[in-house]
């Protein structure tokens, strides 16, 4: 789907109803605008964190874990990470 829009004097586009429509877009919905390639790129933001809970559906082994086990999953993947790097580190040195 495309449409043309005018830029007005201060810089606002009025974003068609069937765009609008499409995307679910509603007063106040805040967009992040960058250039990407030459082409103006608007991202909305009309997701909320609470609105992705359970987009990946449960775990396959049906195990759920507690905020301080994937605190704790975490700190030990960027150790490792942290250690690959420093060896890879001496490893260019030598």
């Amino acid at each position: 789907m495309g449409t043309f829009a005018t830029m007005t004097s201060k810089g606002q586009l009025t974003i068609p109803k069937e765009v609008r429509d499409e995307l679910n877009l509603t007063s106040g919905t805040r967009f992040y605008v960058t250039v990407r390639n030459g082409e103006v790129v608007a991202r909305p933001k009309n997701k909320r964190l609470a609105d992705l809970a359970g987009i990946l559906g449960k775990p396959p082994t049906g195990e759920t874990l507690t905020i301080e086990q994937m605190n704790e999953a975490i700190a030990d993947a960027v150790a490792e990470d942290d250690e690959r790097i420093k060896r890879e580190w001496h490893e260019g040195i030598e």
